[in-house]
């Protein structure tokens, strides 16, 4: 397979399908709102979306650095599914019942992002074929059957776990020895999602503002360099670019995530995969892959690759590193052999935001109106609609609108998580966390034990995950 004729970059390959848009006009100077969005990616978005559907005379105001859906809303794998970053921690610190309340939202968010986007005539190539997580190698089962028993009994009893048989019926992944399976996922087009988003809510009379990055953020102002947009309330909604603001580089740490599609594949290799039901595709690697089938039949598949730029970095436009284009072709060979002559089409990058304690989170400061969501760790497809509805909720109850509803009282609301590391500790934390999974994993490829290789559990530790 030869990666010679691959575009690298160019923001991703969902742009590369659908073009990149051309950019609204920036901030033409000061100005004023009852609401300042900061950030035109999904959580932006939805929550400029359900602000303006619960009081329609808001003026609500975004502002976006490059165009709506640069980030992470427009380089994500395509999974809308309802896993959420933190839910053991909150369950450790609010017990088992708030954590089951987090998780029955999340499965219904998935339901509700289909629902407003077929309501909005948002074609986004939504397929509802559920989440399939592969295990490979026995320690990868070990950890796949745990995985199994915590997920029902945080309330997902309409979970299946499949034995091997029975998952290379559904997707013939090499080496399959198990899979579990969730019909709370979904596959889409994300760029298609974003644009359709970001075009609903300027039709209900939202003010996006684009080519305008947001250097500072106080309470009440939002600074550009092309003016102050002052309001009572100032959402951030900036995930994995947060360190690019004032104050914020240690917040969440900008994580980068790499992807590769192939061609459209032909019909005899699909014969050989099978993967008739969509269902987006995971496995239980420490440094674990995520794919997609396209509606114009590719595989896009994302991995870590380098996981961390020194300083809270971020790409430029979405190149990736020649290693990494070949890392993520070496797993998809292995996992599909027969897509070994397919040519790489596009990879790309891009930084999903991390928070020390690996915590998504929620929150509106009423003594200032400040106001933030997210912390996703790659999970933001489904949460980032969540989070919006949440702030939605907030701001409603902190203006004297509504009082505490069932979203307000979720353990991630309000969470506090202490600041990342300085540099270069934060840096070497990374790099030397993910060379520890890379290393358990390829041990764990050759190794008979249904053990977890102790230099992952270590990992864990030092992330702070466990």
């Amino acid at each position: 397979m030869s990666t010679v004729s691959t575009v690298n970059g160019g923001i991703s390959f969902w742009y590369a399908d659908q073009g990149t848009p051309l950019a609204r006009e920036p901030l033409p100077g000061d100005a004023t709102a009852d609401i300042c969005i900061v950030g035109g990616g999904y959580t932006g978005l939805w929550t400029a979306y359900y602000l303006k559907k619960a009081v329609p005379f808001l003026n609500i105001t975004v502002l976006e650095a490059k165009f709506c859906g640069y980030g992470a809303s427009g380089r994500n794998g395509g999974w809308l599914y309802n896993g959420i970053a933190g839910r053991d921690r909150y369950a450790k610190l609010h017990g088992h019942e708030a954590a089951v309340r987090l998780q029955q939202a999340m499965n219904e968010t998935v339901d509700e992002v289909v629902r407003v986007a077929a309501e909005e005539n948002i074609d986004a190539d939504i397929h509802q074929g559920g989440v399939l997580e592969v295990a490979y190698t026995p320690a990868q089962l070990a950890r796949l059957k745990d995985f199994h028993s915590v997920e029902i009994a945080f309330g997902e009893t309409d979970r299946v776990l499949r034995g091997a048989r029975e998952t290379c019926e559904r997707v013939n992944v090499t080496g399959a020895v198990g899979s579990t399976w969730t019909p709370h996922g979904a596959r889409l087009h994300p760029v298609k999602l974003v644009k359709g988003l970001a075009a609903t809510v300027e039709a209900l009379g939202v003010t996006i503002h684009e080519s305008t990055p947001v250097t500072e953020i106080r309470p009440k102002h939002a600074h550009t360099p092309y003016g102050t947009v002052r309001a009572p309330y100032i959402l951030r909604c900036t995930e994995g670019f947060t360190a690019n603001l004032k104050g914020q580089r240690r917040t969440w740490l900008p994580m980068n995530s790499s992807m590769i599609a192939t061609e459209p594949l032909p019909e005899p290799v699909w014969d050989t995969i099978g993967w008739d039901g969509r269902e987006t595709l995971g496995d239980m690697a420490h440094a674990y892959m995520y794919a997609q089938r396209t509606a114009d039949d590719r595989i896009a598949l994302g991995g870590r690759g380098v996981p961390y730029r020194f300083g809270s970095g971020t790409d430029n436009d979405g190149r990736t590193q020649p290693a990494t284009i070949e890392a993520l072709r070496d797993i998809l060979v292995r996992l599909f052999p027969t897509t070994a002559g397919a040519r790489i089409d596009h990879a790309w990058s891009g930084v999903l935001g991390v928070p020390r304690d690996w915590c998504a989170t929620v929150t509106l400061d009423r003594s200032t109106g400040l106001g933030w969501a997210g912390g996703y760790v790659g999970s933001g497809v489904a949460t980032t609609n969540l989070a919006a509805r949440t702030l939605r909720d907030l701001i409603q109850q902190d203006s004297g609108q509504s009082g505490p509803t069932d979203l307000t009282t979720l353990p991630w609301v309000g969470h506090k998580v202490r600041r990342w590391e300085p540099e270069p500790f934060r840096w070497i934390g990374v790099h030397g966390m993910y060379a520890a999974y890379r290393a358990a994993d390829r041990r764990e490829l050759t190794s008979p034990r249904a053990g977890t290789d102790p230099v992952a559990k270590a990992a864990d530790r030092l992330a702070g995950r466990h």
